[in-house]
C-alpha cells in the first residue's frame, strides 16, 4: 500500500508539529508518530522556552549565555539567528493556542530563570510547558483539513533515489519512508514530495534517563543509513536532578526548581557547588552533572539531595504544581524533604547535520529539533533552548519546503518500492532482541557516560559490532517488529556517538575524558563530523 503526499512529518512534537501546521496551507500533510499523537519528548519538557521578552534582557545577552554554555563551538551565526527569530516564534505558539502563565500582579508572562541564563526569560506554563504545548499543537494539527495523522506507526527507512535505482547516485534524494503499521502488523510505502525528520532524541541508548519510551534515535539512524552527514555526536546531555526512587522510571526535576534558589547537598548537608563553579547551583548543566557524580563516587552515595526548604512552602507548590504532585506520590514532600536526585541522559546536542533552513545533505529531506545539528547548542546546550530552536527551524524549514515544492521531480513517485519481506518468517527468540537492548544501554551508561576514557570507548565500539552482527543477522531474516527496529536503531546511534567520542581527543562541554582532561582550542574548536561509506 502507497500512502502518497507532499509532506511526510515522521515525529509528532514540537518540531513536527509546528512544520504540520505551516506547511499544511500549501499541500496534503501525513504525519507518522511511533505512540498516541501526543506521546513525545516535547510532553515531558517542564521548565519552558527561552526568548528575549523582557526590556532587562537582551538578544546579545542571550547570544553570550548560549555562546558560554556551548564551551567554544556554537555556531555564532545560528546563535544569533535562532536567539532573533524567537519572540515572533514564541508569538505563533501564542496563536495556536499555548498558554504560557502570567504574573497575577501585571498579567505579563512570568519570566523564570534557569542555569546558565544571566536574565530571567524562560517563558513557561507553570511547571508542565511542554505538556501545554503539546496540547494546543495537536488540537491544532487534528483540526486541520490538510493533516493526516498515522498513529502506532513507526518509520523503518527512508526510500532514496540511491535505494530505488540500487547503487549509489551522485545526487542523492529522499522520496518518503517505509513504515511499519504497529498494532496492524504490514508495512506501508509513505511516498512524499518533501520528507521531515523530527523525530526527536536518543535517550534510551542510555540506561538511565529522563527521555520517554520512543526516544530511541530512530531519524538519526535512518538519515545516517541512508546517506546523510551526522555531526557531534558525544555531546549527549545528562540532566543532573532526575528523581532518585525505584518507581520513578528517572522523574525530571526541572532546572527551574534550582532556578527558583533550591541548593544541591550530600548527604551531610554540606551544599558543594561552589567548588565546581562560581555560579554554584545555577552552573551549566555538564558542570553540575559532572559534580554529582564526582560526589557521588568520591563518598560512595547512591545519590545526592536538591532542597528548596528553605522557600515558602506556597511559593513551591505554586511554582511546581506538578513535580510536588508527583514527589507526593513517592512519599516525599518538597516544601519539607529534600529530594534524591541523580545525573540521566537527557538530550543529544549532536545529530543530523542541517542548513539554516533544516536541510540536510539528501535533496527533499529535512531535520529539525532534537534530531538535527544545526550549530546551536556546541558542547552543551543551554536549558531551555530546545524547544526554542525546534520551533524556529519549524518555520523556517516549513517557509523553504513549501516555497521549493513545485522544484521537486514531476516522476517524484514512480518507481518507488513497496516493502519485501522476502523468505522473512515470524521469530520465537524476541529474547536475543531484549538481551542486546539490555547490553547496549548498559555498557553504554557504564563506558559512555558522563565520564569516559580511550579504553572505555574501545570496549564499547568492540561490543556495538559485534552486536550489530547479530542484529543484522536477526533483521533479515525475520518479520520486522517495533522492538527490532528500535534495537537495530539504538545500535547505530551508539556507535555514532563512540566514534564522534573517539575522535574528540580533549575534554569539552558534554565530552569529558580522564585520557584528555584539557580543552584543545588549536585542534578541536570544530565540530565531528561522521558519513556512511557505501560500496
Amino acid at each position: 500500500m502507497i500512502v502518497a503526499s507532499d509532506f511526510l512529518v515522521i515525529g509528532s512534537g514540537i518540531a513536527g508539529l509546528s512544520f504540520a501546521l505551516q506547511a499544511a496551507d500549501h499541500g496534503r500533510v501525513a504525519i507518522v508518530t511511533k505512540r498516541e499523537i501526543a506521546e513525545s519528548a516535547t510532553r515531558y519538557a517542564q521548565g519552558g522556552i527561552a526568548s528575549v521578552f523582557s526590556s532587562e534582557d537582551s538578544f546579545d545577552a542571550h547570544v553570550q549565555d548560549t555562546m558560554v554554555a556551548g564551551a567554544g563551538i556554537c555556531h555564532e551565526d545560528v546563535v544569533r539567528m535562532v536567539v532573533e527569530e524567537g519572540p515572533h516564534t514564541i508569538r505563533n505558539l501564542i496563536e495556536w493556542g499555548v498558554k504560557f502563565t502570567t504574573s497575577t500582579t501585571s498579567g505579563e508572562y512570568d519570566l523564570t530563570r534557569e542555569g546558565g541564563h544571566s536574565a530571567r526569560r524562560i517563558l513557561h506554563a507553570e511547571d508542565i510547558t511542554g505538556r501545554e504545548i503539546e496540547r494546543a499543537l495537536v488540537e491544532a494539527a487534528r483540526q486541520h483539513p490538510n493533516i493526516q495523522i498515522f498513529e502506532y506507526h513507526i518509520a523503518i527507512d527512508l526510500i532514496t533515489c540511491a535505494k530505488i535505482a540500487r547503487q549509489p547516485v551522485t545526487d542523492n534524494c529522499c522520496r518518503g519512508a517505509h513504515v511499519l503499521d504497529i498494532k496492524g502488523g504490514k508495512v506501508l510505502t509513505f511516498a512524499s514530495r518533501t520528507t521531515l525528520l523530527a523525530s526527536g532524541g536518543a535517550g534510551k541508548v542510555y540506561l538511565y534517563t529522563c527521555n520517554p519510551d520512543v526516544a530511541s534515535g530512530d531519524g538519526v539512524a535512518m538519515a545516517y543509513r541512508a546517506g546523510a552527514t551526522v555531526a557531534n555526536m558525544e555531546f549527549m546531555q545528562f540532566h543532573p536532578t532526575t528523581l532518585f526512587h525505584p518507581h520513578a522510571k528517572s522523574f525530571l526535576i526541572s532546572e527551574a526548581v534550582r532556578g527558583e534558589g533550591a541548593i544541591l547537598r550530600r548527604r551531610d548537608g554540606t551544599a558543594f557547588m561552589d567548588k565546581y563553579h562560581h555560579l554554584k547551583d545555577l552552573a551549566p548543566r555538564d558542570i553540575v552533572a559532572r559534580a554529582i557524580d564526582n560526589e557521588m563516587k568520591t563518598y560512595g552515595d547512591d545519590c545526592v539531595y536538591l532542597d528548596i526548604t528553605h522557600e515558602p512552602a506556597d511559593f513551591v507548590r505554586s511554582r511546581f504544581p506538578n513535580i510536588y504532585q508527583t514527589c507526593l506520590e513517592f512519599g516525599l514532600d518538597m516544601t519539607k524533604d529534600w529530594l534524591p536526585v541523580v545525573p540521566a541522559a537527557h538530550y543529544l546536542c549532536g545529530g543530523v547535520k542541517v542548513n539554516d533552513n533544516g536541510e540536510t545533505d539528501i535533496a527533499g529531506l529535512y531535520a529539525i529539533g532534537e534530531v538535527a545539528f544545526t550549530g546551536l547548542h556546541g558542547a552543551n546546550r543551554l536549558a531551555s533552548n530546545s524547544l526554542l530552536e525546534a520551533a524556529v527551524y519549524a518555520g523556517r524549514a516549513a517557509r523553504h519546503a513549501t516555497a521549493t515544492l513545485s522544484q521537486r521531480p514531476a516522476d517524484w513517485r514512480d518507481n518507488i518500492p513497496e516493502w519485501d519481506s522476502g523468505t522473512a518468517t515470524n521469530s520465537d527468540e524476541m529474547v536475543v532482541v531484549s538481551q542486546n537492548w539490555d547490553e547496549i544501554r548498559r555498557f553504554m551508561w557504564n563506558y559512555v557516560g558522563i565520564v569516559r576514557s580511550t579504553k572505555r570507548l574501545e570496549r564499547a565500539m568492540r561490543r556495538i559490532r559485534l552486536i550489530q552482527e547479530e542484529i543484522h543477522d536477526y533483521y533479515w531474516n525475520f518479520i520486522i517488529t517495533s522492538d527490532l527496529i528500535e534495537l537495530r536503531n539504538i545500535a547505530t546511534v551508539a556507535e555514532l556517538i563512540v566514534g564522534c567520542a573517539q575522535m574528540r581527543t580533549e575534554s569539552r562541554g558534554l565530552h569529558y575524558t580522564i585520557d584528555y582532561p584539557d580543552q584543545d582550542n588549536g585542534n578541536w574548536q570544530r565540530d565531528t563530523i561522521m558519513k556512511k561509506r557505501f560500496p
